[in-house]
Protein backbone atom coordinates (compact mmCIF):
# COMPACT_ATOMS: atom_id res chain seq x y z
CA UNK A 1 0.00 0.00 0.00
CA UNK A 2 1.29 3.32 -1.20
CA UNK A 3 1.71 5.89 1.65
CA UNK A 4 3.22 9.57 2.02
CA UNK A 5 3.61 10.92 5.00
CA UNK A 6 4.96 14.76 5.46
CA UNK A 7 6.53 16.57 8.12
CA UNK A 8 8.73 19.40 9.56
CA UNK A 9 6.51 21.85 9.41
CA UNK A 10 6.21 25.18 11.69
CA UNK A 11 6.22 28.93 12.11
CA UNK A 12 8.89 31.02 10.89
CA UNK A 13 10.20 34.07 10.38
CA UNK A 14 10.33 36.24 7.17
CA UNK A 15 13.86 35.11 5.79
CA UNK A 16 14.35 32.03 7.50
CA UNK A 17 14.63 28.42 6.16
CA UNK A 18 12.51 24.49 6.88
CA UNK A 19 12.89 21.67 5.59
CA UNK A 20 10.16 19.46 4.88
CA UNK A 21 9.87 15.43 5.31
CA UNK A 22 8.28 13.42 3.06
CA UNK A 23 8.56 9.64 4.05
CA UNK A 24 7.55 7.02 1.71
CA UNK A 25 5.99 3.57 1.94
CA UNK A 26 4.89 0.79 -0.26
CA UNK A 27 7.03 1.79 -2.82
CA UNK A 28 10.44 2.79 -3.68
CA UNK A 29 10.76 7.03 -4.13
CA UNK A 30 13.09 6.38 -6.96
CA UNK A 31 10.82 5.56 -9.36
CA UNK A 32 8.06 7.50 -9.15
CA UNK A 33 6.88 11.21 -9.49
CA UNK A 34 6.73 12.78 -7.01
CA UNK A 35 5.72 16.72 -6.21
CA UNK A 36 5.34 18.59 -3.47
CA UNK A 37 1.87 21.12 -3.57
CA UNK A 38 0.56 23.93 -0.84
CA UNK A 39 -3.02 25.18 -0.47
CA UNK A 40 -3.51 28.11 1.45
CA UNK A 41 -6.37 29.48 2.86
CA UNK A 42 -9.28 30.38 0.29
CA UNK A 43 -6.98 29.56 -2.47
CA UNK A 44 -5.82 26.38 -5.07
CA UNK A 45 -4.10 23.77 -4.21
CA UNK A 46 -0.94 24.28 -6.69
CA UNK A 47 2.07 22.33 -7.46
CA UNK A 48 5.70 24.17 -6.72
CA UNK A 49 8.03 21.01 -7.57
CA UNK A 50 7.99 17.36 -9.14
CA UNK A 51 10.81 15.15 -9.53
CA UNK A 52 11.24 11.62 -10.99
CA UNK A 53 14.60 11.23 -9.11
CA UNK A 54 15.73 8.27 -11.05
CA UNK A 55 15.42 10.39 -14.50
CA UNK A 56 17.33 13.32 -12.68
CA UNK A 57 14.66 15.98 -13.81
CA UNK A 58 13.13 18.36 -11.52
CA UNK A 59 10.28 21.40 -12.44
CA UNK A 60 10.35 24.24 -10.15
CA UNK A 61 7.75 26.67 -10.31
CA UNK A 62 8.40 30.38 -10.74
CA UNK A 63 7.74 31.24 -7.17
CA UNK A 64 10.38 28.66 -5.40
CA UNK A 65 12.91 28.44 -7.92
CA UNK A 66 16.11 29.36 -6.54
CA UNK A 67 14.86 29.10 -3.05
CA UNK A 68 13.44 25.75 -2.67
CA UNK A 69 15.58 22.43 -3.43
CA UNK A 70 14.56 18.53 -2.85
CA UNK A 71 17.47 16.10 -1.62
CA UNK A 72 16.12 12.42 -0.81
CA UNK A 73 17.53 9.63 1.61
CA UNK A 74 17.73 6.64 -0.52
CA UNK A 75 18.07 4.44 2.92
CA UNK A 76 15.38 5.79 4.49
CA UNK A 77 13.17 6.22 1.05
CA UNK A 78 12.37 9.74 2.27
CA UNK A 79 12.31 13.09 0.18
CA UNK A 80 13.00 16.16 1.88
CA UNK A 81 12.35 20.06 0.51
CA UNK A 82 14.81 22.49 1.42
CA UNK A 83 12.55 25.67 2.17
CA UNK A 84 14.93 29.11 1.84
CA UNK A 85 14.52 32.79 2.11
CA UNK A 86 10.88 31.75 2.74
CA UNK A 87 8.19 34.66 2.46
CA UNK A 88 4.61 35.23 4.32
CA UNK A 89 2.93 34.39 0.60
CA UNK A 90 4.99 30.98 1.29
CA UNK A 91 2.20 30.42 4.31
CA UNK A 92 0.33 26.97 3.51
CA UNK A 93 -0.66 23.18 3.77
CA UNK A 94 2.29 21.68 1.86
CA UNK A 95 1.42 17.95 0.61
CA UNK A 96 3.87 15.25 -1.06
CA UNK A 97 2.02 13.21 -4.07
CA UNK A 98 3.09 10.31 -6.18
CA UNK A 99 2.19 8.76 -9.44
CA UNK A 100 3.17 6.15 -12.04
CA UNK A 101 3.82 8.68 -14.41
CA UNK A 102 5.02 12.12 -15.85
CA UNK A 103 2.09 14.40 -15.18
CA UNK A 104 3.07 17.66 -13.38
CA UNK A 105 -0.75 19.06 -11.90
CA UNK A 106 -2.83 17.87 -9.43
CA UNK A 107 -4.72 15.70 -10.96
CA UNK A 108 -2.04 13.84 -12.49
CA UNK A 109 -0.79 12.20 -8.94
CA UNK A 110 -3.49 9.96 -7.50
CA UNK A 111 -1.57 9.21 -3.54
CA UNK A 112 -1.46 12.00 -1.37
CA UNK A 113 0.03 12.53 2.18
CA UNK A 114 -1.96 14.20 5.27
CA UNK A 115 0.12 17.49 4.87
CA UNK A 116 1.53 19.49 7.03
CA UNK A 117 1.53 23.69 7.89
CA UNK A 118 3.88 26.28 7.27
CA UNK A 119 3.43 29.43 8.59
CA UNK A 120 5.48 32.65 7.78
CA UNK A 121 5.08 35.27 9.62
CA UNK A 122 7.28 37.73 12.11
Amino acid sequence: QVKLEESGGGLVQPGGSLRLSCVASGFTLDYYRIGWFRQAPGKEREGILCSTLSLGDTYYADSVRGRFTISRDNAENTMYLQMNNLKPEDTAVYYCASQWGYGLGVPDFDSWGQGTQVTVSS
